[in-house]
């Protein structure tokens, strides 16, 4: 559904360029964009979870990677707006990952947003991760809203913060519009389900589909929101094009419905009917207890209001990746660092 409580600057077609196209979140703009009649480009390196399957038909497809510059600078010619979400989005990996993660956030977002400016690109959004605000400050958890100080903690909120005010300043300086979006653990169809390093909910399934038993750090009470890919969608429009969104910064996703990882995977494990012991590890090194956003300021500004329940997008979920099939977890990647902080699953292949 378009929202209601805002104008586009014009009602003609734009140019959207989406980095990550081929990606989970990715794709699904690019879907959502081209039903509304714009047109649609992007890239992929089709290497970190983009699938070529996922672009839709429609949208002209580069098969590259967003830190080389010089295409950058090719593809976002006579591009209305850059939508930036090609990333490494490994916040608990990149603890013993430092230097991988936050090269490739960096410098994918300093490529792009150059090449954009060059371009004189009217809008750069840049999709950021409630990482950016680390622990909360309040009592007993709270809500984290965008007045809220950046403090990140791991390497991954730190080069999000960075990248941030990178886009800022080269957008500011080169008069470029700029936006940020703060989507929060985003579920639905097309989420990768074979990595063992991110997304829990998927993880868990995959998993449970293949009869493991899932992991779960610490104690499993870290609370955490779920967003379904639908309510992202329906509040990322107005970021892309109303004239409210210049220069702000936006949490994207739902603050009513907090659950545990334990709850999370009881829930599932309903859904699923299986009755499998999770096993528990020592807690990760710089996991914050209770990550949750308020999206006060995207109700207040654009209407945004919550569609889908989480028992709704996790049914979702178990329903697209069991009539896709169980795969077998893809370990990509060595740690850089190894030794007592390094979670064991991180070490050898438990899945």
């Amino acid at each position: 559904m378009r929202p209601t409580r805002y104008e586009f600057e014009d009602m003609k077609s734009q140019r959207v360029f989406i980095s990550g196209i081929a990606g989970f979140l990715g794709s699904h703009l690019a879907d959502h964009l081209l039903a509304q009649g714009h047109r649609v480009s992007g890239c992929d390196t089709l290497m970190h979870g983009g699938e070529k399957s996922n672009v839709p038909l429609g949208a002209e497809f580069h098969q590259c990677d967003a830190k080389n510059h010089e295409r950058m600078r090719q593809m976002t010619k006579e591009v209305d707006v850059v939508f930036h979400a090609a990333a490494l989005g490994h916040d608990g990996y990149s603890v013993v990952a430092p230097h991988l993660i936050t090269e490739n956030l960096f410098s994918s977002t300093s490529s792009l947003v150059s090449a954009a400016a060059a371009n004189r690109v009217r809008r750069f959004v840049y999709c950021s991760s409630m990482a950016r605000y680390g622990k909360s400050d309040f009592a007993g958890g709270g809500l984290f809203d965008e007045t809220m100080p950046c403090r990140p903690l791991t390497p991954y909120g730190v080069a999000k913060v960075a990248s941030e005010e990178l886009v800022k300043s080269v957008c500011e300086t080169h008069g470029v519009e700029w936006t940020i979006c703060v989507p929060h653990n985003i579920i639905g169809p097309r989420q990768r389900y074979d990595d063992p390093y991110r997304n829990v909910a998927s993880i868990m399934i995959n998993c449970l589909l293949q009869e493991k038993a899932p992991v779960i750090y610490g104690d499993g009470e870290q609370k955490r929101c779920f967003s379904s890919i639908w309510d992202t969608l329906s509040a990322l429009e107005p970021l892309l094009f109303s004239p409210l969104a210049r220069g702000e910064v936006f949490n994207l996703g739902p603050d009513e419905e907090f659950v545990t990882v334990n709850q999370l995977y009881q829930q599932l494990s309903k859904i699923m009917n299986k009755d499998l012991p999770p096993r528990h590890l020592p807690g990760r090194p710089l996991e914050v207890k209770e990550a949750n956003c308020s999206a006060d300021k995207a109700r207040r500004m654009f209407g945004y209001q919550t569609r889908v329940s989480l028992q709704e997008a996790l049914e979702e979920l178990v329903a697209w990746i069991s009539e896709k099939g169980p795969r077998p977890f893809l370990y990509t990647f060595s740690p850089e660092i190894v030794n007592e902080k390094t979670p064991l699953s991180w070490k050898e292949p438990l899945f």
